[in-house]
This record gives structure tokens, sequence and C-alpha cells, in this order.
């Protein structure tokens, strides 16, 4: 096949890998299950492992370089997660680039100091790189503290703003749409369901019910519509601040949440008006064409 490069995106979903040959062209792709960075966690760290592996047993290699991006990650770490990734996956460490997802994200869309990012999906967070390497981040403090306009943040504030209801009228009343559909997708039909799925601290199964918010704006329900439009507000609202702090750049907004309704990109796009991107991303690939940009450096 000749020189190949790979490129892997770890994600808390799945972890995605993707082989690019001498022209860029993606040659193989493929998915293992999902994993993070947290390799101070010996859970965390032993489903990196079987992901590595995974991935290892997928690819023919071997690899003139490598670019690997993953959720969690803490460039504190990079020495254990290289030498995880260079025994596991049979690569050189002096050709491994190892970066968190969002940073992965911005350098497949802009060059340092191009632009600004704002990834929205169970959690949220802002960046921008400027020329000089210096990075600013805005937002990505979790879903317990903020995380407002993620997908996260839209299914709790929906499971709290449907128990004041019903703490204050015994019926959801015009919120029935919200609740109907918060119940289906929790599994059940009521409350011990809903705090099943919420205190069993799986942060994408509470990201999941957002879904139950986007059906019911669409069946009609004004708070759940009212919750979407207030997401794109706050989405917007770290993309201003990106550009007050690091420049009168474009904005490019990725990530599930977008997709969970059309209002959510049209309020961004109210807000922020041409400055607004909403670029199609692909992460993956983009990291197999960084690894053979980076070999040619």
């Amino acid at each position: 096949m000749g020189a190949c490069y790979l490129g892997c995106d770890i994600g808390g979903t799945a972890s995605r890998y993707a082989v690019a040959d001498a022209t860029g062209e993606i040659v193989t792709r493929g998915a293992v299950a999902g994993a993070n960075g947290l390799v101070h966690d010996p859970a965390a760290r032993r489903t990196l492992e079987a992901a590595l592996a995974g991935i290892a047993a997928a690819l023919p290699g071997p690899f003139e370089s490598a670019v690997f991006g993953l959720t969690g990650y803490d460039p504190g770490t990079r020495d254990e997660v290289s030498r995880l990734i260079c025994q596991l996956c049979a690569l050189p460490s002096d050709n491994l680039i190892i970066l968190d997802d969002i940073e992965l994200a911005y350098r497949c869309l802009f060059q340092p100091g191009e632009g600004h990012i704002v990834a929205a999906g169970t959690g949220v967070i802002g960046l921008h790189i400027g020329a000089d390497g210096q990075r600013l981040r805005v937002g990505g403090r979790g879903m317990l503290i903020d995380d407002a306009g993620s997908a996260g943040w839209i299914a709790l504030s929906a499971i709290h703003a449907l128990y004041r209801r019903l703490d204050e009228d015994g019926a959801p009343g015009d919120m029935v749409r919200l609740a109907e559909a918060l119940y289906r997708h929790a599994g059940g039909c009521g409350w011990a369901d809903i705090k099943a799925l919420v205190y069993a601290g799986d942060r994408g199964r509470i990201g999941e019910l957002a879904r139950a918010v986007a059906e019911a704006a669409e069946a009609g329900d004004d708070h759940a519509a009212d919750l979407l439009r207030r997401a794109g507000l706050e989405l917007a609202r770290l993309g201003h601040l990106l550009r007050k702090r690091g420049g009168d750049y474009p904005v490019a907004f990725t990530g599930g949440a977008l997709l969970l309704s059309p209002v959510i990109g049209a309020t961004i796009t109210e807000s922020l008006g041409d400055r607004a991107r909403f670029p199609g991303l692909d992460p993956t690939a983009g990291a197999a064409r960084l690894a053979l940009t980076a070999s040619r450096n």
C-alpha cells in the first residue's frame, strides 16, 4: 500500500480510526468501543487499552506517523498515554501527536490564529488557538457546573422545569408533550425512571434525553421550543466571548447538540450573523491527514 498515516478520534461513544495514503486519500476507516484519556482512573485505563488493542488488530500498519485525539486527555499524562499507544499500536513515539478532542477538531478546521470553535455535544467547550500557539478556552466545565447549551444541559433543564411544574400544580399542564417525551426516552412512565437515569451518572445517557426535548418541541410544546432557543443563545454566548477575547474571527459550531433541532443553529446565526459557521467535520479523517502533514514538516 505504500506509506500510511493513522488518525484516531477516541471518544466516549466510539473510538474511530482512519488511514490516509501519501495523497491524503482515506483508504481504511472503522470504529471500536469508546474510551477516554483519563488514564489515572484504572477502569478508564483498561477501557482505553481495550480500544487501542482493537484498533491495532483492525489495521495493517506500519505507519509513518499518527495523530490521536482523545476526549478527557490531559497533556500532563502525555508520557503515559504515549507509552500505551506506542506499545499497543506498535507506533514510534517520535512520530506520534496526541491532542484532546476539541484541539483535534480545531486543527481539522483552522490553522492557528484563523478562527474559533464551539463544540457542543453532551457537554460544550469553546477554543481559540492563536498564531503563537496560545490556547484560549471558554466553557467546558461539565454539566454539574455549567455546560449551558449542551445536550446534557438541555436535558437537565427540561427535567428541572417539568418537576417544578409538577410541584406547583400536580400535573404537567401545557408541558404534557415534554413530560411524555422525557418519560418515553427514560424507558418508563415516571419519576423513578428519570431519577435512575440521572443519578446513575452516565453523562452520555443524560445527554441523549435532549432528543426528547427536540421531539416535544417539534410536536408543538412551547416550553421545549423555548429551551432549544435558550440553548442556541448560550452557544452563541461562547462564540461572542471567543471573539471578544481572541479576536474577530469566524466561529465554527460543531457537535451533536446542533443536530437536535434547526432552532439551535438559527438562533446562533441570529446572534452572530455571518461570523457563525456550521462546517461538516470528520475529525477521524482530519487526524489522518494531519498525520500526513506532520510527517512532511
